[in-house]
Parts: C-alpha cells; sequence; structure tokens
C-alpha cells in the first residue's frame, strides 16, 4: 500500500464556463507570451488557488482520514485484511489502484465503504460491485 504524489494516470479532463471577457484577457496573455496556452493559464490559476488553500485541504484531509496521492492495493493486502476478517473504509484524494487480480467477491468482502477524491483504477467488474459503497463522486472517478 505504497504511497506517490503525483504519479498516476494522466491529467483529468475539466469543463469550465467563462464569460468572453475572462477568456479575452487570458488570450490576451497568451499573446503576450505570458503563457504557452489557455490551459497553462487556467492551470497556473488553479495550483495558486490550491496553495492558497492549502492549510483548510491538510486539516479537512486529517479530520477526514484520508490517504493522499498514490495509493494502490494489492491483492495480498485485501487477503491479510479477509483473514483477519477485517474491513475497511478506504478514503484516498488523489488515485486509489486495486490490482488487477483483486476478485469482486474478495473487494466486497474487505471495503465497507470507499471515496475517493482523483481517479479511481479497478478492474470494471470490482468497480460495478463496489459502486453501492462509494460515498460522494466516486462513480464518476
Amino acid at each position: 500500500m505504497g504511497r506517490k504524489e503525483r504519479a498516476g494516470p494522466p491529467d483529468e479532463k475539466v469543463t469550465i464556463n467563462l464569460g468572453p471577457v475572462d477568456v479575452g484577457r487570458i488570450d490576451l496573455l497568451v499573446e503576450e507570451g505570458f503563457y504557452g496556452s489557455r490551459t497553462d493559464v487556467i492551470r497556473t490559476a488553479v495550483r495558486r488557488l490550491l496553495e492558497e488553500h492549502k492549510e483548510p485541504i491538510n486539516e479537512a484531509i486529517v479530520r477526514q482520514s484520508f490517504a493522499l496521492g498514490v495509493v494502490q492495493w494489492p491483492k495480498s493486502a485485501f487477503e491479510e485484511l479477509r483473514k483477519k476478517k477485517e474491513r475497511v473504509n478506504l478514503r484516498v484524494v488523489g488515485v486509489l489502484r486495486i490490482a488487477h487480480n483483486v476478485s469482486p467477491d474478495l473487494a466486497d468482502e474487505v471495503i465497507e465503504s470507499i471515496r475517493v477524491l482523483g481517479h479511481l483504477s479497478a478492474p470494471a467488474a470490482v468497480r460495478k460491485r463496489l459502486e453501492p459503497k462509494m460515498v460522494g463522486r466516486d462513480a464518476d472517478a
């Protein structure tokens, strides 16, 4: 169950609506050479905003017992928990990867609930079985 920050799948695509004046101002920044593209402007703005709110984000991660980064769950971790008759509530900000060889039955038996703010990577049959246990936007992850 190792963790690494900023690793994992390609960036997620997010769609936003902006007014024409804001878009024009962004285009002007690109045209003037401050940024390479609209995406660069928006990505930079979002990162600055997230950095500005770093403390409350980190407090929420701790308060809600989230793991941060890329969290990988191999089949052996599931089997060990099943042997101990333990269940888990998975909470991840980033990427949760459930190994390709984990069966839907094994995942269902071990996972009590699941919440991923970011991306869930799991076999299709496991995702389908876990849908009723997903909290928040996980079904969209």
